[in-house]
């Protein structure tokens, strides 16, 4: 008797143990299924039937082109703490920078050449470029802007921009494409001129150069298409920093002493710092009576509500 309920009992866990195992199989497989439908849709990137940058259309009809476009679009959209300050920030910056490339009619589009270079942060380059738009000292001092101990203009958004906008005018001399233009901005006007001449070709398209020339076009096409339509890649709600109410302050003499100078203004030593990156010592001697304008916030403007 003892035996038969032994038996009985083996039988019963074995037919138990069956099931169980059939469930949880059919389970993960069903779980497996479902995540991996999730990985496809969320990796097809959305990419418009046609793109243009710079006022120039992008060639999607090539595989390669598409390949690369979809590559950046996967960096960007997926690195997700960087993409979601560059929608923040863009609000802020993106103003001004559109009304000083229309001013020296640049297409709008550059704006998107900028964020790639810096992501609108004061930076600098393990290579020394700064600023905004990423100038080499001895580059930015060629296009106009002052760069010593006590003023720094690659960190001026305006002055910067407008250097950018010569540089940009400049290599469309050579080019006569804005987009071999602003890879010329990755590589530089000289070394693309040279890589374009001995494949005698004239679209970036074409071109085969270094990675990272190979990719910076794509990245900036990336940007303005999350930028343009964050919704259609994940984004939703983001909430952009709020435009600072600020006064621009005209001065032409020598400041000894920047932290006064602010507390004068109804400001702050750290508010002139923060919008005045340009500003690069605690004094500004000015000699030659240089006009330079200060962007200043009364203290009681920071205060969100």
């Amino acid at each position: 008797m003892k035996q038969k309920i032994l038996f009985i009992s083996l039988a019963v866990s074995s037919i138990a143990f069956i099931l169980l195992a059939a469930f949880a199989s059919t389970s993960h497989s069903e779980q497996s299924a479902h995540t991996s439908d999730s990985l496809v849709l969320s990796a097809n990137m959305y990419i418009p039937e046609e793109i243009s940058i710079f006022g120039e259309n992008v060639p999607l009809d090539y595989f390669d082109v598409v390949e690369s476009l979809e590559r950046e679009l996967l960096v960007n959209v997926y690195y997700q703490s960087q993409t979601i300050q560059f929608l923040k920030y863009c609000h802020r910056y993106f103003p001004t920078i559109d009304s000083v490339l229309a001013a020296n009619n640049i297409h709008g589009d550059f704006k998107y050449l900028a964020l790639a270079e810096s992501g609108l942060r004061i930076v600098i380059s393990p290579k020394g470029a700064a600023g905004f738009w990423q100038f080499l000292e001895n580059t930015g001092k060629q296009y106009g802007l002052t760069v010593n101990e006590y003023v720094d203009q690659r960190y001026d958004l305006i002055k910067s921009t407008e250097a950018a906008c010569k540089y940009l005018h400049n290599a469309h001399k050579t080019f006569k494409s804005w987009t071999m233009v602003a890879a010329s901005y990755n590589i530089g006007v000289s070394e693309l001129k040279t890589q374009a001449n001995f494949q005698d070709i004239e679209s970036y398209y074409d071109l085969y150069t270094n990675s990272e020339t190979a990719r910076y076009v794509f990245r900036i096409i990336a940007l303005k298409l999350i930028m343009e339509n964050p919704e259609l890649y994940g984004y939703h709600n983001v909430e952009p920093f709020p435009t600072i109410p600020t006064k621009t302050v005209t001065v032409d003499t020598t400041i000894s002493n920047l932290a006064e100078f602010a507390r004068s203004q109804g400001s702050n030593y750290k508010m002139l710092k923060t919008l005045n990156p340009w500003l690069r010592h605690k004094s500004l001697p000015n000699p030659h009576k240089t006009t330079y304008h200060i962007t200043l916030i009364d203290d009681t403007h920071r205060k969100l509500r």
